[in-house]
């Protein structure tokens, strides 16, 4: 590899630690949070967070895979524990018997997912994944994300109001970065994340005063089971594996998105590791107190932001990730990095996924009736996102993470539509009776 190649591999490694970063930083925030966790333990699950999410992207980059796609701990865990967390008052537990009876449940559902992917379930669900069913997961993932990332533009994240000097910072970064991807040579436009995170950080450091934050000089990075003493609660076991299941469709997701990039063809063998790999992932978060993991279907607006398709950035990334996570200098420099500047380049990147759900369409003709193949799932889906979260709390707690998550509901409606409905055949009696009405 030349120079030119290499400062390019590097350059584009430090771009995936950036995504990383920034995907990963509130998840640990939040869960310490909502389990009533100490700040040193806080501290101590984002070094965990930062340097396990390398190991499991290096190794799937490696042996399972091999795609560039990011193993992070997966949001639809995150909103699933977050959900529950908020109802253990009301169960009768503490946040300490929650979080240890989850614990185990999550151990357990890796477990499950390790022995099912061993024994090929990679190989069913992606017979249940159609081009509509992948496009009706990509239209709810932008349309979530991006909701999201709007929200941590305006000062959302951090206030009740609208902080206008944030909200104008963020919308100059997102003309930046649209005008680097449309315009920018080639070069520069591979690199039109890092270019748009760097100058909103440098930014943000010279026009807005910096606020003094705790460090936490010590902590604990393998410290075991701590949400709690490890505790068999049937209720959470059971939500655990639901979820944990449930869970599996962002592999599918994410692998048959960048199939498309690259024009590959993904073999059982590689299906079956990542699965492996995947459950073995969670069976470690349940035990050090991490939300399990899942690959990022949001890699692919990344990927199609950068169009720099090779994994080895990746992996670059992800080690350079590792390091941060040893060194807790450099984790709280990078926890400085402001939430506006990483949502609003996100926010850029995620648009990305509409190109997918739209491109997965192609060749496929909607008429009256299978209009609602697509429709119905991804319209259902974004209005249930839009029902305020404590509306559903008359919903049991083990199921309520699944009928409170627009996107679960918008891929099981669609995966429902596709494999019990024949629409090939409904068009051609729609076509038949045009025939019989033109000739009468």
């Amino acid at each position: 590899m030349n120079q030119k190649s290499s400062s390019t591999m590097f350059f584009a490694g430090l771009q995936w630690l950036f995504f990383m970063f920034a995907n990963t930083v509130v998840i640990p925030l939040t869960i310490g949070d909502a389990f009533d966790l100490s700040s040193m333990e806080v501290a101590s699950a984002l070094q965990r967070s930062f340097i396990f999410t390398g190991v499991a992207c290096v190794l799937q980059a490696v042996i399972g895979h091999r795609y560039p796609l990011m193993e992070g701990q997966s949001g639809l865990w995150w909103g699933a524990l977050l959900s529950i967390s908020a109802s253990a008052s009301s169960a009768g537990l503490t946040a300490s018997e929650m979080g240890g009876g989850l614990a185990v449940g999550i151990i357990l559902s890796g477990v499950l997912v390790t022995i099912l992917g061993a024994l090929g379930m990679g190989n069913v669900l992606k017979r249940l994944f159609t081009p509509v069913v992948m496009s009706t997961v990509l239209f709810l993932l932008g349309a979530q994300l991006v909701g999201i990332f709007t929200k941590g533009m305006l000062g959302l994240a951090t206030g009740d109001q609208i902080h206008l000097p944030t909200a104008a910072l963020s919308i100059f970064l997102v003309i930046l970065v649209v005008w680097i991807n449309v315009k920018g040579p080639g070069v520069i436009r591979n690199f039109s994340i890092l270019i748009g995170i760097v100058t909103g950080w440098i930014i943000y450091v010279i026009f807005f005063p910096a606020q003094s934050v705790e460090v936490v000089t010590s902590t604990k990075i393998f410290n075991v089971f701590p949400w709690g003493k490890p505790t068999f609660n049937l209720s959470l076991i059971i939500f655990a594996v639901i979820t944990g299941l449930v869970n599996t469709t962002n592999t599918i997701s994410a692998i048959k998105g960048f199939e498309p990039m690259v024009n590959a063809s993904t073999t059982n063998n590689q299906y079956r590791k990542s699965f492996v790999l995947t459950g073995l992932n969670s069976v470690v978060s349940g035990a050090f107190g991490m939300v399990p993991y899942a690959p990022y279907v949001s890699s692919l607006g990344f990927l199609q932001s950068t169009l720099i398709f090779q994994t080895l950035p990746m992996i670059i990334g992800a080690v350079m990730f590792m390091v941060l996570g040893l060194v807790p200098a450099l984790s709280h420099l990078f926890s400085t990095l402001p939430v506006s500047v990483g949502n609003a380049v996100l926010f850029v990147a995620y648009l990305q996924l509409f190109s997918g759900a739209i491109s997965n369409l192609k060749g496929i003709t909607f008429t009256s009736k299978s209009i609602y193949r697509i429709a119905a799932p991804v319209l259902l889906g974004i209005a249930i996102m839009n029902i305020p979260a404590d509306m559903f709390g008359s919903i049991p707690m083990v199921v309520r993470p699944l009928v409170s998550s627009g996107l679960l509901i918008g891929i099981i409606l669609a995966i429902l539509l596709e494999n019990t409905i024949n629409w090939s055949k409904l068009d051609q009696v729609k076509k038949s009776m045009v025939k019989e009405e033109k000739v009468s």
